[in-house]
């Protein structure tokens, strides 16, 4: 397997596929899943001549389960590990839901400073910040969080299932028609990572604050964000995110899902290859 070794000694797996004289698209996936989670991405844009990265997160997929260090300075760390280990350069980042907020991370706190950064895309992504607080009061309240930490730590597996089955893809709507191969494949994904890593991750992605992050970043970002979203609301995130980034252009996407990356696919994939080309 493909392997770096982050500062803190965490072996992060990572995938590196393409001409490696090649554009890079770096791939930061959502929670609790893996760097698989863009296999519909990745072979998109392997065959439109780009290379394409994606690495499985600390604790999750193929990576180390250690019990420290979920959190998104880690996260952003870990990034920049398998980054700099490639010396990827004019790199567009793609970051999905938690992704979304690693990647917006990464960007600010060490691509940008690097030179090492062209793009970035959020999508269905964290940033702002998802919980509800003082200054932020359109956030989801905690106890949303703390369901979903009971969830994880009283059945695991049948959390996932639920979970895949229903709010992440939309399934639960009203004349939604369940895909068995997508909801499989996403427990499959989530059930490789071990339980302490996404227990902790509950946190990094509900309570980080991005919004010093999304002031700090210059390149050209786009933020898409499916208006029926079950698990980032678009108005507390995609809304106030185009608004804050200096150089954001927001596309909203009616009907569509948390995990529109996979179930729509042949949306999204030509839009994205539309913003990196412009």
């Amino acid at each position: 397997m493909s392997m770096v070794t982050a500062a803190d000694g965490t072996g992060i797996f990572y995938k590196d596929w393409g001409p490696k004289d090649a554009q890079p698209i770096v791939f930061h996936h959502g929670w609790p899943l893996s760097g698989d989670d863009w296999d519909a991405q990745m072979l998109y844009f392997l065959g439109e001549g780009y290379r394409v990265i994606a690495h499985d997160r600390r604790g999750h997929g193929r990576s180390a389960q250690i019990s420290e260090g979920h959190d998104m300075d880690h996260y952003a760390a870990d990034a920049a590990a398998v980054v700099e280990h490639l010396d990827l350069r004019e790199a567009i980042h793609i970051g999905h839901s938690t992704g979304g907020g690693e990647a917006t991370h990464y960007v600010a706190r060490h691509g940008q400073r690097q030179g090492r950064v062209a793009k970035l895309v959020l999508i269905s992504a964290v940033p702002p910040i998802v919980v509800k607080t003082a200054t932020n009061p359109g956030g989801l309240p905690i106890e949303v969080f703390d369901g979903l930490r009971k969830a994880l730590a009283g059945n695991r597996p049948q959390f996932y299932l639920d979970f895949a089955s229903g709010p992440f893809y939309g399934f639960n709507r009203p004349g939604a028609a369940p895909i068995p191969g997508v909801i499989e494949n996403w427990w499959r994904q989530a059930m490789m990572g071990g339980a302490k890593a996404q227990y902790d991750g509950v946190k990094a992605f509900s309570e980080t604050d991005f919004t010093e992050d999304l002031k700090a970043i210059d390149v050209p970002t786009l933020v898409m964000h499916g208006d029926d979203d079950q698990i980032v609301p678009i108005h507390d995130s995609a809304l106030l995110s185009a608004k804050i980034l200096k150089r954001g252009t927001l596309k909203v996407y009616e009907k569509f899902p948390h995990g529109m990356c996979t179930t729509e696919a042949d949306t999204v994939n030509p839009d994205l290859l539309a913003f990196i080309r412009s």
